[in-house]
This record gives C-alpha cells, sequence and structure tokens, in this order.
C-alpha cells in the first residue's frame, strides 16, 4: 500500500476535463501538492494510505475556482459609490479617493479582506490589476492563495509611479523578483486603452514577447469608450490594439460589450482571450457582451468579478449564475451558456487565458491540487439531479466547506487558516472611518 499525504474520499468529483464527467464516490489522491491519482474509493482504499484522509459523504469536490479579473484592494470601496454610471464613479469618486488613500497599507488590507473574501467563496486563484502589485503579491504568498499579479501601467501619475516608464521599470522589477514562485505569475496590466498611450503599450508588446508574459486589459467595456477613441483616432479601441500588434493568444480582454460581429472574428482568429465580468457591467449598466457568439467563434471566455467597488463582492458563484443566464437572455436561446460552460468558465478558461492550464483549472493527474469542496447536503441544493446544473443555479458561496491550494487546506469546514478575522475586522472599520470621513 502506498503512502500518501492526503485521500479525499468524495460523494461526487467534477474534474471539468474531461468535460461534461461527474465521478461519483470517487478519491483524489494528493502527495506533494500535486495531484497523483483519480480513482474509485474502493480500489483507492486497497491501493493508498494517506497520512490526512477527508471523507466527503455529501460534498461535491471539484477545482478551485479562478477570479479572472479583480482589483483585490477595492474591496475598501464596496458600496461607497453606488448606482452611478461609470465614469462618474471612477472620475468623480473612485479616483479622487485612490488620489487621497492610496498606500502600502491601503492595498495590504484591502487584500488581505478581499483574499479572505474569496477563500471563503471557492476562489484558488485570482487576477489582480491595482496599485503597489508588490503588495499583493505579498499577502497572496502569505495567505497562500494562486495569484496573477497584474504589473499595472497607466500614462498619469499616482503614488506609485510618476509615468508610464516607470511603472514598466517598477513592474519588470518585480517580475524578476517573482518568477520563480509557485503561486504568483506576473502579466502585463495596461489599464485600458483610454489611459494608456501607443509607446508604453509598444513597450509592453515587446517584453510580453520577450518575457511571455499575458497582457491583462480593460477593453470596450462601454459605448462612451468605444466613441470617444473613434472621435480621437478614427478606429476603435480593438483596432487600435491589433495595430500595435497586441492582439494575440497572450492578450486577455477584460468587458468587451461593445462588439461587432467583425471583431469577434477578428478576436477569434488572434487567438486573444475575453473575461466575462456580467454583474460589474450590469450594474454599471455599461453592456452585454455576447458570450454565446463569443464561444462559438472558438474564443476562449473566462469568468470575473471585477473589484468589490463595482460589484459588490467577489462571488464567483454568483458570477456563474449570472453569466449563464444573462448569456442566455443576450442570445435569446436558452439552451446558451448551460451550467457546464459557466462551470468551464470559472475554471479551466480562466487558467487558459492566464497561461496557468498545465497548474490549475482542472483536477486533472500532474496539476497542482487546488480544490474545493461544496456541501449539496444543503435543502437549497435538493433534491438533486445533476450536481453540475445544481453548483451552477442553486448553490450558494457559503456551502464551501474546505479550499487547498497546492494541497495546502486554506479553509476548514468554514475556518479560514491564514486569516486572523479578528484583526482584520478592526483594521477594516478604521479604514471605513477614513473613507467615509
Amino acid at each position: 500500500m502506498t503512502v500518501v499525504d492526503t485521500l479525499i474520499h468524495a460523494r461526487w468529483i467534477i474534474p471539468v476535463e474531461p468535460e461534461s464527467v461527474t465521478y461519483e464516490h470517487h478519491t483524489l489522491v494528493i502527495d506533494g501538492g500535486r495531484i497523483i491519482d483519480l480513482l474509485p474509493t474502493t480500489l483507492a482504499r486497497q491501493k493508498y494510505q494517506g497520512t490526512t484522509t477527508e471523507n466527503l459523504d455529501n460534498h461535491a469536490l471539484l477545482p478551485g475556482l479562478i477570479n479572472s479579473h479583480t482589483h483585490a484592494a477595492m474591496t475598501l470601496m464596496r458600496g461607497i459609490a453606488d448606482d452611478l454610471h461609470l465614469m462618474d464613479w471612477l472620475q468623480n469618486h473612485i479616483w479622487p479617493l485612490e488620489q487621497k488613500w492610496m498606500s502600502e497599507a491601503f492595498v495590504k488590507d484591502g487584500t488581505d479582506l478581499a483574499i479572505a473574501e474569496m477563500i471563503l467563496g471557492g476562489t484558488t486563484c485570482f487576477n489582480d490589476m491595482y496599485f503597489f502589485p508588490e503588495i499583493t503579491a505579498a499577502q497572496a504568498i502569505h495567505h497562500g492563495i494562486r495569484a496573477s499579479v497584474g504589473l499595472i501601467v497607466i500614462d498619469f501619475p499616482t503614488v506609485w509611479a510618476e509615468n508610464s516608464e516607470a511603472y514598466i521599470e517598477k513592474g519588470l522589477a518585480l517580475h524578476d523578483q517573482l518568477r520563480h514562485h509557485p503561486l504568483i505569475s506576473t502579466p502585463f496590466a495596461p489599464h485600458a486603452p483610454y489611459t494608456v498611450s501607443d509607446e508604453p503599450l509598444q513597450k509592453i508588446r515587446t517584453f510580453s514577447d520577450e518575457l511571455e508574459l499575458p497582457v491583462h486589459m480593460h477593453v470596450h467595456e462601454t459605448l462612451h469608450e468605444v466613441e470617444q477613441e473613434q472621435e480621437k483616432t478614427g478606429m476603435r479601441p480593438l483596432q487600435r490594439l491589433h495595430d500595435l500588434g497586441l492582439l494575440n493568444p497572450s492578450f486577455i480582454a477584460v468587458h468587451m460589450t461593445q462588439l461587432t460581429d467583425d471583431e469577434i472574428s477578428l478576436l477569434a482568429e488572434s487567438g486573444a482571450h475575453i473575461v466575462h465580468c456580467p454583474e460589474s457591467n450590469l450594474k454599471l449598466a455599461s453592456g452585454f457582451c455576447p458570450v454565446a457568439k463569443c464561444i462559438e467563434a472558438g474564443i476562449n471566455v473566462a469568468l470575473g468579478t471585477d473589484g468589490a467597488a463595482s460589484n459588490n463582492d467577489l462571488d464567483m458563484f454568483g458570477e456563474m449564475r449570472t453569466a449563464a443566464l444573462l448569456g442566455k437572455a443576450v442570445a435569446n436561446d436558452a439552451s446558451a451558456i448551460p451550467a457546464m460552460t459557466a462551470l468551464r468558465m470559472a475554471t479551466i478558461n480562466g487558467a487558459k487565458a492566464l497561461g496557468l492550464d498545465n497548474e490549475t483549472g482542472s483536477l486533472s493527474i500532474g496539476k497542482a491540487a487546488d480544490m474545493i469542496a461544496i456541501d449539496l447536503s444543503h435543502l437549497e441544493t435538493q433534491p438533486l439531479y445533476c450536481p453540475v446544473s445544481q453548483i451552477v443555479y442553486a448553490a450558494s458561496r457559503q456551502q464551501v466547506t474546505d479550499v487547498w491550494v497546492a494541497g495546502k487546506r486554506l479553509l476548514k469546514q468554514r475556518r479560514l487558516t491564514t486569516v486572523n478575522i479578528d484583526d482584520l475586522r478592526v483594521k477594516i472599520a478604521e479604514w471605513r472611518q477614513r473613507l467615509s470621513g
């Protein structure tokens, strides 16, 4: 009998790859932080002995969710300027607050709150875009969560850097510092076409090619953004990015609510990815990403929450449900975006967009043991006919009982193992007082 670190016997295992497969009464075998086997529980009991053994008789075990677009530290501004249009929200509320309060301490405490919320909600990896990315990375490492920490670039000065050149230099230094860390990756994160000019975008394209780093950017978030670019340059933002050589399999376009059929074809041909943020787009009335059309064209579409200041949560269960329902309405087709597609958007599709699909996104042998357990015995998810449908359409994040990243347990029976909640509450209350003063 082979001795391993962990055996997890589960009522259901949903590996995501292969697609549309659910294993009943199977066991996931973990050793050295990686998945080494997945087999029927009767056989696992004969073949393996676990240093730790978990019996999840009422649970579905599935890959950890991947939040493919966040601004983690903005949790500190949750609910501070609701029910406004995007540019009013940004220019008259969010940017002034950031100018006044942005600091390492702000990012540290806001990121801690975001990480706690994400772990409690079954997220094991997040793709971030914000100032002081070195602080975001440090807190992700401290709490043991996987993170794709964006090397933000913007034309105008902030407390973190004075111009686009300085952003790029600091970002490259951070990439060099973190490039071998098993939990952290560092894509470039130019903010948006309307805040980053051609010269820095050309530099980013060059460095992206040389270092094989993804480029993560807000694109076509609103009609106003598109019209503004057309007035300024005579072309739509996506065409400008294409002309700059940025549209390729390393490009991650966030939001994409304004898309023509020709642009969908262009994205498909380029191999670029889309991150759909349905709840943020709905709340800001930004528009609707034609997800079904994009998927049909062969585009990889992932899922993100955006920041908690515009969502107002980091709940990937809610995002899956909204993506599935909204996708049907936009396509005028009840069969568009079925439950399994929504789950793939929240797992393996996110991993593919971030270039992490060899490491995470599915419960495949050889990958990191990034996984979550969902208790489906709750009345709200009974009777149970199809676990995937119940997870997407009926389950809540409060049903996540356990979370592991690289085999390390970050949530144990709803208790966070790396976050001191009492200390965090005190810090958040202090920030509320400052920001509302």
